[in-house]
């Protein structure tokens, strides 16, 4: 159904000094035009990519920050974004602002006319000079711009077309673009997003009916990793899935991460050519992590687990590529 997961974000107060620090306790690429901050529309956020190439990578990691200024570009965002905090907890380590989705043009038009169709609420910016395009979200409407999770189940999702992001034809090729001259322990791309829910079938219920988006496969029931958890696809191949994640058991990490904060955002997850270079990097920048023999939930390989206080409370993970 959707093309594309644009980005990993995570709402942090300071942006700017988290890019700096996935950049240094992790090696994430920043770059000074990857930065967006508009007068008319108060934020900041950076576009981080854990390969340069969008191709081989095209999801990005994104800290953000929205200021308490006049929004004169979308004058409702505020209410919406105090909505979200509330819906998602105002002490969880992890917020989003919107897990964003991309579709391309077409797709984009028949899916708005879709929602439209079945009565599902949704709000849409303004375009300004700022941002000429059309940016979508579900659960709320322009007069209660509030959100509630009726229409997704929670996942607090935002819509936009594909075309501003101008992704390099190279994203779209088959088979998928893989990266030259990689060295071990270098960064392939995003892997997945993880989300926590409390109520996995009711989540899928609403992003079936409502959406039309469907898991991959079966539900997984991982017993050791004490979850079940259902992989929602994007047709870009080398896009990072959105994982969706229902606690089993609450002596787990999951369940002990719902219990202790409720739903919400989970783990980034990072692909990496060699694991055990990528840990000898980590090592070498100072950064504490767990090394996990066999994890379920990367099929059995090895796993790395960087302990979120190394990055004021976000959740990351290495996998083998």
């Amino acid at each position: 159904m959707f093309d594309l997961l644009m980005s990993a974000d995570m709402m942090v107060p300071d942006p700017d000094g988290m890019a700096d620090l996935l950049a240094d306790k992790l090696g994430v690429h920043k770059h000074e035009r990857w930065r967006q901050a508009f007068d008319n529309h108060p934020y900041i956020a950076h576009f981080l990519r854990v390969h340069k190439s969008l191709a081989v990578s095209p999801t990005r990691v994104e800290p953000q920050w929205h200021l308490d200024f006049e929004n004169p570009g979308d004058p409702m965002f505020h209410e919406f974004l105090e909505s979200l905090k509330d819906f998602q907890g105002r002490h969880r380590p992890m917020i989003t602002h919107s897990v964003v989705l991309a579709l391309h043009g077409p797709k984009f038009d028949t899916f708005v006319e879709r929602l439209m169709r079945r009565g599902l609420e949704f709000r849409m910016a303004q375009r300004t000079p700022e941002m000429p395009f059309d940016r979508l979200w579900l659960g709320a409407t322009p007069e209660r711009p509030r959100y509630q999770p009726t229409v997704d189940g929670g996942l607090c999702i935002e819509v936009m077309p594909m075309e501003p992001l101008q992704m390099p034809a190279e994203t779209f090729s088959v088979p998928p673009a893989q990266p030259r001259d990689a060295k071990p322990g270098d960064m392939v791309r995003v892997t997945a997003r993880g989300f926590l829910v409390r109520n996995l079938n009711e989540t899928l219920r609403k992003c079936s009916v409502n959406l039309d988006w469907e898991p991959s496969g079966e539900i997984e029931a991982l017993h050791r990793e004490g979850y079940c958890r259902a992989t929602m696809p994007f047709t870009v191949a080398n896009s990072a899935s959105l994982d969706i994640i229902e606690p089993t058991r609450w002596d787990s990490l999951a369940g002990h991460y719902l219990n202790n904060w409720g739903p919400g955002l989970y783990y980034i997850r990072i692909g990496v050519t060699d694991l055990k270079a990528k840990a000898e990097d980590l090592k070498a920048r100072g950064t504490r992590f767990t090394w996990v023999e066999e994890s379920e939930a990367v099929g059995g390989g090895s796993l790395i687990r960087v302990d979120p206080d190394q990055l004021r409370g976000q959740v990351f993970e290495f996998e083998e590529c």
